[in-house]
């Protein structure tokens, strides 16, 4: 797959990237170039390797998926300009 100049200015626009069309062939091999190394990526042989998310071997700590209400009521209204009953007060905005 190769690019041509016409491809990479409707990429620009596509991409809203101001280029001047005196910078469109240079870009247009430096994607060429690109796309080159990634379909060379492709000849190599990745049979038999298992999907992975990072190149180190481990686990993911989880916590458990508890619900609750962390406990600190009095903290989380503490700046609360007039609390009530455990909760916070907002003025009246409809009559």
């Amino acid at each position: 797959m190769a690019l041509d100049t016409d491809t990479v200015r409707r990429i620009a626009r596509l991409a809203r990237i101001h280029v001047e069309d005196a910078a469109l062939a240079p870009l247009a091999d430096e994607l060429n170039n690109i796309l080159g190394w990634i379909e060379q990526l492709d000849e190599v042989d990745t049979d038999g390797v298992d999907p992975m998310t990072s190149v180190v071997e481990m686990v993911q700590r989880l916590r458990a998926d508890e619900m609750n209400d962390g406990d600190i009521q009095e903290d989380v209204l503490a700046n609360a300009p007039d609390p009530a009953d455990g909760f916070f007060t907002v003025p009246k905005v409809v009559e």
